[in-house]
Formats: structure tokens, sequence, C-alpha cells
């Protein structure tokens, strides 16, 4: 009888027990979550910063490779390197049009203790007018390794202002070229340059360039004010059966930091679409009066004068592994009039995002 009373007694409290609870315990509501928003006003991969109106987008590469040659790697004739680069890209619209920043870094690394990290660009550019540290037109190339037809040192501190349409650009940059190359430098046994006390050298650059149909040009030229001298040169590729012919031409007036590798050079190169995955590309270039990149410099001359030719002939290969991981090998031959041959070249893996 207890035991049935106690039953009772306790399922008529639990019946009777919120009539004389305290007020319900609210829990509060979640803030509502800000996703992050797809911007498609430029193109793929960009994104809103939450809160803002300012898209972004965060791209870049990992780069494993392995460089082969005389005197590469020190004592030995080969040496691997490790890269790993990020970019980003910032773009908000105003009433001049496109607002754009961009900051890339570059860490490469020799081994686990000989490391570096860059600033390998930073700039802004609005309504054409661009600013900071950029890569020059001199930086352009044909789409294989064996040309040699830009500077020495194609990343400046410039102003340019540049007018594009769908198939055609023109521009004028002014260039701070404080490590490019001037007359009368030294370079140590290493081919590191040896500072010069001369002027801070100061450029002015233009580029030219667009496509027609299958075929596309560029003509570069710049003059290096402290050097007194200047370069120019012409560029243009053709689609033309199974590939892409190349051909460029070069000239300069006196070795400064717009071209100093001689005194002019014609290269050409054939990009064979092999597949959708693989092109092969084999390139000459012959130069006249060579005097070689700034690390073949003892002393930087003042002209070309008494210097001899040389030619050069090499063989690309660009494979794609899957998308947005691919391979390339390269090997390079050089002979010039007045040194010694040499055979240089290197492998890569590279897996861009």
């Amino acid at each position: 009888m207890n035991i049935r009373m106690m039953l009772l007694g306790s399922a008529a409290a639990l019946i009777a027990a919120p009539a004389f609870a305290a007020d319900a315990i609210v829990a509060a509501e979640p803030e509502p979550v800000e996703y992050v928003r797809v911007c498609d006003a430029y193109g793929t991969g960009y994104f809103y910063i939450p809160g803002t109106e300012t898209c972004l987008k965060i791209e870049g590469y990992i780069r494993f490779q392995v460089d082969v040659g005389p005197g590469t790697g020190g004592d030995s004739d080969w040496d691997a390197k490790t890269r790993g680069q990020v970019q980003f890209t910032a773009k908000s619209d105003t009433e001049y049009g496109p607002l754009t920043g961009v900051i890339v870094l570059q860490a490469n690394a020799d081994n686990a203790t000989d490391q570096e990290t860059i600033l390998d660009s930073a700039y802004l550019d609005v309504a054409g007018f661009r600013a900071g540290l950029f890569y020059s037109w001199w930086d352009d190339g044909l789409s294989g390794e064996t040309d040699d037809i830009g500077s020495v040192v194609t990343l400046h501190n410039s102003i340019r202002y540049q007018y594009e349409t769908g198939s055609f650009y023109a521009g004028l940059s002014v260039d701070e070229l404080e490590d490019g190359v001037y007359q009368g430098d030294t370079f140590d046994a290493d081919g590191d340059l040896i500072p010069d006390d001369g002027p801070n050298n100061v450029g002015v650059a233009f580029g030219i360039g667009g496509t027609a149909g299958a075929f596309s040009y560029q003509i570069t030229g710049g003059w290096d004010f402290d050097n007194e001298d200047g370069a120019i040169r012409a560029m243009g590729t053709a689609e033309l059966g199974p590939g892409t012919l190349g051909l460029a031409v070069v000239y300069s007036s006196g070795p400064n930091s717009y071209y100093s590798t001689a005194e002019w050079a014609v290269a050409a190169e054939y990009a064979i679409k092999a597949t959708d995955k693989l092109k092969i590309t084999p390139g000459v270039q012959y130069y006249g009066n060579y005097i070689g990149g700034a690390s073949a410099f003892d002393t930087v001359p003042n002209d070309f004068e008494g210097t001899g030719d040389a030619w050069k002939a090499g063989l690309t290969v660009d494979y794609q592994i899957v998308d947005n991981f691919y391979a390339k090998a390269s090997v390079q031959y050089l002979d010039p009039e007045d040194g010694d041959d040499s055979t240089t070249g290197y492998f890569r893996l590279q897996r861009s995002f």
C-alpha cells in the first residue's frame, strides 16, 4: 500500500511541476551567418570579402625543379629547388572602372637552410594606370625556353599607362632600373653584381601588341637614360599546321638595362601541339656580337665592339599530367664564338591552383 501511494504521489508531482516552476529558459537565437558569396563580375575564382563589396581571388602554384648544367650546384652539375607562390588579386568597382590591387608572394628553397621569401609583385591598377612593383613588357618572350630576348632584370618599380581593347594594347612606362645593367658594373666569380657607384638608372619603355585572328604580335622598346643606350624588340606568332610558329628579333645600341646580351639577335621556335596534353617546342637563336648575360660579365663593357657571335638550340617538352598539374623538361645548347660551349637544362613539376 505504501509503495502504491508513493508511485501515485510521484506521478502527481511530475504533472504539477510546471505549474510551480520558474519561467522557462529560452535559448538565444544564433546570429545569422554571412556566407561567402561568389563574385562573377571579374571572372572565375573571385568571391566577396565578407562585409564589403570588394572581390578577392587567391591563386598560385607549387613548383619542384631540378637544374642541370656546369657549376649549377656549386661543386656539382645539378641542383634541386622548390618554390611556392601565392597571388592575391582584389577588385572593386569605381567611377573610373575596376580598381585592382595585386600582391604576389614567393618563397624559394634551395635546401632546408638556404631559403628566401620575396615580394614578387605588388601594384595598383585603375583606368589603365598602374603603379608599384611589376614585370615590364621585356619579361615577355616566346613560349619555349630557347629564346634569350629579354632584360636581365624585368621586375621594376614603375608607373605605367596602358590603353587596351579586346585585341590591341599600347602603353608607356617609366621604370626605376636600380638593379639593372650599368656600364662599368663588375661581377664576382659567382656572377653576383658588385654595386657600382654610378647613377640610379631610370628608363622609359613602350609596348604595343595585339592579335589578329591566328596571328599575334608585340613591339617593345626601352631607353636607359643613365647608360644612354636603348633596345627595341619585335615578336610575332602564327598558327601554322599542327603548331604555332614564333619569330623574334632584338637590337641594342649598347649594353643597357633593357637588353645587354648581344648587339642583336634573332630567334625562332615551332610549338607543336602533339596531343591535347603534350606540346613539343624546338627553338634556335643567333646572337650578333654576343657578350652573354649578367652572370657572364667580369665588367659590363661600354659597347659590343670586338665581341664574337654565338648560336643556341634547344628543345622544350610540356606535358599536362592532370588538370592543374604538369611536367616540363628543357635542354639547351649554347656555342659562343669567344667562349666554351655548354649544355644546360631542367626538369620541372608544377601544381597550380
